[in-house]
């Protein structure tokens, strides 16, 4: 059985109330998704975990579980072999076809809807504390991650002058692919009171040089990797695109671990006031 879970008024999409099934959560669970791994472990619930994604690599206790591969290309083989009960992933794992064998194999699979806002993650809190029957460890969690929030949002209102900030998701062969309107990405970047460069489309597009130096930005985000999807400071400043814009002539780029950054859990807070104070130096 696949069985979505929608909590939270305000989010866009989500229905408060829609959850009508009772929590399912066993001692035997694979979650996929760092940020539900995230969650589970804040909620002290790490212990009924046998399993999970390769997304999923914090805290420590979690990366050291039995990797099932990426979320999107789940193997049915995968995760049976780890005779899970439940299996708790974020809304867009599969492929179908895994979670139809899943439905076969009578093991729940629970999707959580995500949305790149404080109450997305909020919502996400609340539905993990659902699926785990723990409504007054959800409540602590939320409450904790609330307070953090409105300080990262005190710490908004200060700010005079929004950066105009590129998100860079892959700069493969000098290609650049940004991050345009609702994503993890351009999320965070609203969070740590930045302004999105890029607003033409919505998700990840490949943008042509001309596009990249129209964009303008003064401000450069990437995650912080090695290989053919990175980009080095050497490499920005080089571009024809990218070393003619304000950001890449000031040399103004940040790189943050990708998960820390996008996942939008827990330490949603945290990362958008670390990009915060990188760029604004302590808002």
């Amino acid at each position: 059985m696949t069985r979505c879970l929608f909590l939270r008024a305000g989010l866009a999409g989500l229905a408060l109330g829609a959850l009508t099934l009772p929590a399912i959560a066993a001692d035997r669970v694979v979650v996929v998704g760092g940020a539900l791994a995230e969650i589970v472990h804040a909620l002290g619930h790490a212990d009924r975990l046998v399993g999970r994604d390769t997304t999923a690599t914090h805290p420590a206790a979690i990366a050291a579980l039995p990797d099932v591969g990426y979320m999107r290309a789940l193997s049915p083989e995968g995760l049976l072999r780890l005779e899970p009960d439940l299996i708790l992933a974020d809304a867009g794992a599969g492929p179908p076809q895994t979670i139809e064998l899943m439905e076969r194999a009578e093991v729940p699979f629970v999707q959580v809807d995500q949305a790149y806002t404080e109450d997305g993650v909020l919502g996400r809190i609340d539905a993990v504390a659902e699926v785990f029957d723990d409504a007054e460890g959800g409540a602590a969690l939320a409450a904790d991650v609330e307070a953090r929030f409105a300080d990262l949002a005190a710490a908004r209102d200060r700010i005079d002058a929004p950066i105009r900030a590129m998100f860079i998701l892959s700069a493969e062969g000098g290609r650049i692919m940004a991050s345009g309107t609702d994503t993890a990405a351009s999320g965070i970047l609203a969070l740590a009171g930045l302004e999105n460069a890029v607003t033409g489309f919505e998700g990840y597009q490949l943008l042509t040089d001309e596009a990249v130096a129209a964009a303008a930005p003064e401000a450069i985000v990437m995650m912080d990797r090695d290989g053919d999807h990175a980009m080095s400071d050497d490499q920005i400043a080089a571009h024809p695109a990218l070393g003619i814009t304000p950001a890449g002539q000031a040399g103004r780029v940040v790189r943050m671990d990708g998960m820390f950054l996008l996942g939008f859990g827990p330490r949603t807070p945290d990362a958008a006031r670390a990009l915060m104070d990188a760029l604004y130096g302590g808002a």
